[in-house]
């Protein structure tokens, strides 16, 4: 059976890293702890886990501390988490399985991320992640700021899911001010921290600069297919923020020109349809949204709820604007199949009832 180096990279997380090391102290088989200038309880708290524990000077580079963290395994694959993720029970018995049938060969093993969850704690945002690496020094985590490691070798997609779930803010303003920094240092941001500059400028209502930097990405022959797609998303919100609806409304339909229709975007662009009264073509794109099958292991960001959920509920809706409600009605239902918690569909079930 393969061996594991949990290598975890921290700053002043004694709220949070008890709950995750607790989560998969017992499934690895060495815990790294590099801590990047803690003043609280952290250091304290994860010597009850692991005596290997390295302080390591803050450089204002993620990639930089990883890389230390991954140089300090002696195992044969290098995991990595942040403190404030955890390994739900339900993925033990999965991660336990997969460390006794992985083949020696595998490279990289990509595993799903969940960072938002619904009203009931059903996963609404998810991608995957490079989270078991070779440690044979070839994998190298690369970027200041959303920092990766370019998947290359013998990959494989597995099931098992890491959860994000922070109890408190972080600093809503690091990574801004890291990629301004770099930019100030006369650094060139290469497309994929080109991509998550932009996304940084967008969180802080930075829409005319956002939509400048966006625009020279999508515009650059190089960059990820699905930071592409997922770039017109953002700029298109941004153009809306600013009051150009048309401009955000060619950018949504830009994101085709990259690969085939995402639900996601279906419903983006359905939405526009339907603030401007034009039911009619607002069905035809929550229609294809549903259409749409959903790819499991993309690498892209996934929201769930945009291949059956939200175009259910937003049929409702024009179904009874332009009113068919018998078919309205349908749709609401089907969108109470999806959950049947949710307070849109009740809101609108007691609407029907009241009809």
């Amino acid at each position: 059976m393969l061996t594991i180096s949990l290598c975890m990279i921290v700053k002043n997380e004694e709220m949070h890293i008890a709950r995750c090391l607790d989560s998969v102290a017992e499934l690895v088989d060495e815990i790294i702890i590099v801590d990047t200038g803690s003043d609280d309880r952290t250091v304290e708290i994860a010597s009850g886990y692991t005596s290997k524990i390295y302080s390591y000077p803050w450089t204002d580079d993620f990639s930089e501390a990883r890389n230390y963290s991954f140089s300090k395994a002696s195992m044969d694959y290098c995991m990595w988490m942040d403190a404030d993720d955890i390994l739900e029970e339900t993925e033990k018995e999965k991660f336990l399985k997969l460390k006794q049938e992985l083949t020696p060969d595998t490279d990289i093993v990509m595993m799903k991320y969940i960072t938002a969850f619904d009203e009931a704690g059903k996963p609404s945002f998810s991608y995957f992640r490079e989270r078991w690496v070779r440690n044979n020094g070839k994998y190298r985590w690369i970027g200041a700021v959303h920092e990766v490691i370019p998947p290359h070798g013998s990959i494989v997609y597995s099931d098992i899911a890491i959860c994000h779930k922070k109890m408190n803010a972080g600093n809503p303003d690091r990574n801004l001010k890291i990629y301004q920094k770099m930019l100030a240092d006369g650094k060139t941001l290469d497309p994929r921290q080109q991509y998550y500059y932009g996304r940084e400028l967008y969180y802080h209502k930075q829409y005319e600069e956002a939509v400048s930097v966006f625009e020279q990405f999508l515009l650059s022959p190089d960059g990820w297919i699905e930071n592409k797609i997922e770039a017109c998303t953002v700029c298109a919100d941004c153009y809306f923020q600013m009051g150009q609806e048309h401009a955000a409304l060619l950018t949504l339909l830009r994101s085709m020109s990259f690969d085939r229709p995402r639900a996601e975007l279906c419903c983006e662009i359905g939405k526009y349809f339907l603030k401007h009264g034009n039911y009619h073509i607002a069905v035809y794109w929550y229609e294809t949204a549903l259409r749409v099958s959903k790819n499991e292991y993309a690498d892209g960001f996934v929201q769930p709820d945009c291949y059956d959920y939200i175009p259910f509920l937003q049929l409702c809706v024009c179904y009874d604007k332009i009113g068919d409600r018998q078919k309205a009605k349908e749709y609401n239902e089907k969108a109470g199949a999806c959950k049947p918690y949710s307070k849109a569909y009740l809101y609108n079930k007691q609407y029907f009832e009241h009809l």
